[in-house]
């Protein structure tokens, strides 16, 4: 049925009476082509036809024309739902053309968001070539810990494996934030762990085993860079064939990787390295090197991201009896290698040595031998304080935590005693070794591994022979060497230090005959301090000790059974075994 006259498809807008404010065109003339309808139509519903006006028509805006369009684009797309239509007006129907142009205009919107996303993110995060999509999540994180934050390539390392694996669980870690700023991708799957203790972030925050939750972890130095695809899978399937607890490929840098052996002796304080017998297959690595070992096994390390890392993963992994496999090929070195410059190699030289005596010091290492003999000192020296406090009930602290005299201060006894010895000879003091230092000298020829001190005993009429001990009777005396000569305030005895700071000494007794009988005036509650017949000193032997050769009591077996008692050269005892014993502990 036909609801009454209206107009024909091809009349304008003017013709049907536009109710659009002056200025304001009509829906069609403002949308242009992105409206390619007639700003009329006749629609039908229930069998009668019913007219369709602009919406800029219905709603006689009054505002400008920029909300006049967005209004009439709205309301028709939307069938002009908010319209003041009248009784005479029923709802739109899309047509296939309006779908068409709505599809056209979200998939434009989408399209813009996305290009802004793109450029709000950094520029390492962006692909910078074709990537190869996970088909399971990765096994690995990558942990960067090895760096110097003022002049690095940990950038170009870490877009280096997420040109890999998109994916890839990498984990930086330092000990403060980096300055200047690591620019670092931000998202999820890149972590910076911070060990510095903070007020204002929480416990875990300092713990980078909270960062890391896949089964194995691959510790990355700077400077190397991923490009053979698969290399950490490979070094996995490596690890899970058994054998060894630690793989590690090197990184073709100037200084790659290379095996060696390694004793930790921690009674001793001290690490040996040598040639490998069985490379590559070996107890640690010296060089670059990415290493890759399970993440409990790392974390249960007492210092498990100590500095240098190399170091300090093997002297603890050695000690344990892990061994670690070298594999090749090896990982690709940076294309911009970080270091680049004389001053930055050598700020890093100098801050890497200063790290790695104070992780030696940490991890209890005194004394570090490489092969060809060479030797490196990590302990006390003249100008510090020897490595352990007042000794009380003549047992040093270090046996309480079985250990026994650390490396440097026998260095420092051996090089004291020497001089002293030097001094009295040339001063015509008649001399002997004493007490532990006889018994040492009868044993192996050397200071006990666990004394820490020396004793010489002298005749009382030679002191006024030597001008040191002479000076000493008034006071402290510095010689030339740096040598400390004073009275002992425990007795009436005299004692030699090393240095002013370091107080590792030489005690020198002076005794005299009596009746046949040599004595003294200071008895200390020593087993050993007892009176002994002057024949043993008539004549004195020679016998070598700590490296020279020293004045000894003749049938020095008898002499010490007679202050220690029977059997005490082939049954060595720490000096208070009511305290502590060699063979049973406290």
């Amino acid at each position: 049925m036909d609801t009454g006259p209206g107009p024909s498809p091809g009349s304008s807008a003017a013709e049907s009476g536009s109710n659009c404010p002056p200025g304001v065109p009509p829906a069609s003339s403002l949308v242009g082509s992105l409206w390619a309808q007639s700003s009329e139509q006749t629609v039908g519903d229930h069998g009668r036809s019913r007219r369709m006006v602009s919406c800029c028509d219905l709603q006689g805006h009054e505002d400008s024309k920029t909300k006049g369009l967005t209004f009439c684009a709205s309301n028709y797309l939307n069938g002009c739902p908010e319209a003041p239509l009248g009784p005479e007006f029923g709802p739109m129907r899309l047509t296939r053309c309006q779908a068409a142009l709505a599809a056209a205009i979200t998939l434009n919107l989408l399209v813009l968001f996305y290009v802004s996303w793109l450029q709000h993110q950094p520029r390492n995060s962006r692909a910078r070539g074709p990537r190869r999509a996970s088909a399971t999540a990765p096994r690995v994180t990558v942990l960067v810990r090895e760096f110097e934050a003022f002049d690095n390539a940990v950038p170009e390392l870490v877009d280096s494996f997420l040109q890999q694996d998109p994916a890839q669980p990498v984990v930086v870690v330092a000990d403060a934030l980096p300055y200047p700023p690591l620019a670092l991708p931000r998202i999820p799957n890149i972590r910076l762990a911070l060990l510095q203790p903070s007020l204002d972030r929480p416990a875990a925050a300092a713990r980078p085993e909270t960062y890391v939750t896949t089964e194995f972890v691959a510790l990355v130095p700077d400077g190397a860079r991923a490009e053979a695809p698969g290399q950490l899978e490979r070094m996995v399937e490596a690890l899970q064939a058994g054998g060894t607890r630690l793989v590690a490929a090197p990184v073709a840098t100037a200084n790659p990787a290379r095996c060696l052996a390694l004793n930790v002796s921690l009674r001793e304080w001290t690490a040996r390295y040598s040639s490998a017998p069985a490379a590559p297959r070996c107890d640690a690595l010296d060089g670059d090197a990415v290493v890759l070992l399970r993440a409990r096994d790392l974390f249960n390390l007492s210092a498990p991201l100590a500095r240098p890392v190399g170091t300090s993963l093997f002297l603890q992994t050695a000690r344990r009896g892990w061994a670690v496999q070298l594999l090749e090929p090896p990982f690709a070195p940076a294309r911009q290698p970080p270091l680049a410059s004389a001053h930055a190699r050598w700020k890093a030289e100098r801050e890497g040595r200063a790290r790695r005596a104070a992780t030696l010091r940490a991890l209890g290492i005194r004394l570090v031998s490489w092969e060809g003999g060479r030797l490196e000192w990590f302990g006390c020296s003249k100008e510090s304080a020897r490595c352990f406090g007042t000794v009380v009930g003549d047992t040093p602290s270090y046996l309480y935590e079985e250990r026994w005299t650390p490396p440097c201060c026998l260095r420092a006894l051996r090089e004291t005693a020497r001089y002293v010895v030097g001094v009295l000879e040339a001063a015509g003091v008649r001399y002997w070794l004493e007490g532990g230092s006889l018994l040492g000298a009868a044993r192996h020829g050397d200071i006990i591994p666990w004394d820490y001190d020396v004793d010489l005993g002298i005749y009382l009429e030679d002191v006024g022979n030597c001008e040191q001990l002479r000076g000493a009777e008034a006071g402290s005396v510095v010689d030339e060497r740096g040598f400390v000569w004073e009275k002992a305030v425990e007795g009436d005895f005299f004692r030699v230090q090393y240095s002013e700071s370091n107080h590792l000494h030489v005690d020198l007794w002076p005794f005299y005959p009596r009746n046949g009988v040599m004595t003294k005036d200071t008895w200390l509650d020593h087993r050993q301090d007892v009176e002994f017949p002057e024949h043993f000193l008539q004549p004195l032997v020679p016998l070598p000790f700590a490296g020279f050769v020293a004045q000894a009591p003749n049938n020095y077996r008898r002499f010490l059974e007679l202050k220690f008692g029977p059997g005490v050269i082939e049954n060595p005892e720490y000096p208070n075994p009511a305290l502590l014993s060699l063979a049973g502990g406290g």
